[in-house]
């Protein structure tokens, strides 16, 4: 019975640890530039790895609205649902920071 609660405790964090290493269906775009795993190889585009949830979250938001007047950026979330970004924001954020020569 104990091991039965325990396992029924900790399935959900089991669950959500395995949906966050699925790579979103959708990051295609977002790689080109910031990298599979968000270390951009580009410079002067940011690496994305590791960024706080919320942070990216935000700009994402000023980018739509033009707070953030980069064009590319602007034309790159411009269409796509939110639903979508956010599961590519999330995947950016669970990953390992690195450095831009170590990838």
């Amino acid at each position: 019975m104990r091991l039965q609660l325990t396992l029924a405790l900790a399935a959900p964090a089991l669950l959500s640890a395995v949906h966050a290493a699925e790579r979103p269906p959708h990051l295609g775009l977002c790689s080109a530039c910031h990298g599979e795993r968000g270390v951009a190889t580009m410079p002067d585009v940011p690496h994305l790895a590791g960024q706080n949830l919320a942070y990216l979250r935000n700009a994402i938001g000023q980018y739509r609205s033009g707070q953030r007047d980069v064009a590319v950026m602007r034309a790159a979330v411009g269409s796509v649902q939110m639903a979508e970004i956010d599961e590519i924001l999330r995947w950016y954020a669970q990953q390992q920071p690195q450095d831009r020569a170590a990838q």
